[in-house]
């Protein structure tokens, strides 16, 4: 009973020792214009709002998206080859990554990857 109140008091204690440090931490001594105005990716936001979105920016993101859903479609394959290897699954796989290559080519080829010109 006694280390269970024990742990709880201590675990409080750290908590609110935690929470004080970074209460103090956080605090700012100079603040200027750019760190107090708020940041959405792609705008800029000291200039006027009305300024189109950049398509560069957004081709950027969704290409990002297509990248990431590949991880996701490539780990199934990856988990059932843990298992067993069959040469239906190692075929299948080096078409999905082939289709996924010659995308990649041809967006670089495109321009699509190049932030900066």
């Amino acid at each position: 009973m006694l280390s269970s109140f024990l742990s709880s008091a201590v675990g409080l204690f750290l908590s609110f020792v935690v929470m004080g440090l970074g209460w103090l931490l956080s605090k700012r001594g100079i603040s200027d214009r750019e760190k107090s105005s708020p940041f959405e990716c792609g705008f800029d936001p000291i200039k006027s709002a009305r300024l189109p979105f950049s398509l560069r920016f957004f081709l950027l993101a969704i290409i990002f998206l297509i990248f990431d859903v590949e991880i996701v479609l490539l780990f199934p394959i990856l988990a059932s080859m843990m298992k067993s290897i069959s040469l239906s699954l190692v075929f299948s796989l080096f078409i999905f990554l082939a289709i996924l290559i010659i995308g990649l080519f041809h967006e670089w080829n495109e321009g699509s990857l190049d932030w900066a010109q």
